[in-house]
């Protein structure tokens, strides 16, 4: 929202993405990064888990078909998210149930006869900082900070898992 936020990622020797900057909530109030899953997810995939360390604010994962046409009323297909809370500088594990997703269009509610997501159809995966949770609801100060402030979350590992696995 006016560019205000400055993000920057980085990859390192452990094979950890690092993802961080300074957001700013005056005029705005949010920093993401998305990257492309070439072919989508594989079909029997349940859930995702991911590795992380963070730096204790709730970050949301994203996941969506990779439309381009992210605003206006040409959106059509939602965006799937999951607030994903961080503990400063530990390492956590989470694993994140496809059916457990909240749909998300910018601009407007999600009509009610929305279908669960398809993972053949997930073609993008992101993470994102924002004055909102996938309910919603305001993220409080606490887990987003308030003003002109840092930010830093370590992606360590991204693993599908199989409705077998998940059993």
């Amino acid at each position: 929202m006016g560019g205000q936020s400055e993000t920057s990622h980085s990859s390192s020797d452990v094979d950890e993405l690092h993802f961080s900057g300074t957001i700013n909530t005056q005029g705005g109030g949010f920093c993401s990064i998305r990257s492309p899953i070439e072919g989508g997810l594989p079909p029997d995939t349940a859930a995702v888990r991911v590795r992380y360390v963070g730096d204790g604010k709730t970050y949301k994962v994203l996941f969506s078909d990779g439309n381009k046409s992210t605003f206006g009323p040409s959106r059509r297909s939602p965006s799937w998210q999951k607030d994903l809370p961080t503990k400063e500088g530990v390492e956590d594990i989470t694993t994140i149930s496809l059916d457990s997703l909240t749909p998300s269009v910018i601009g407007g509610p999600v009509s009610t006869d929305v279908k669960l997501i398809n993972p053949a159809e997930v073609r993008e995966i992101g993470f994102m900082l924002s004055l909102k949770l996938s309910s919603g609801e305001s993220n409080p100060v606490e887990t987003f900070g308030s003003g002109i402030f840092p930010f830093s979350l370590k992606i360590r590992s991204i693993e599908t898992v199989s409705a077998d696995e998940m059993k």
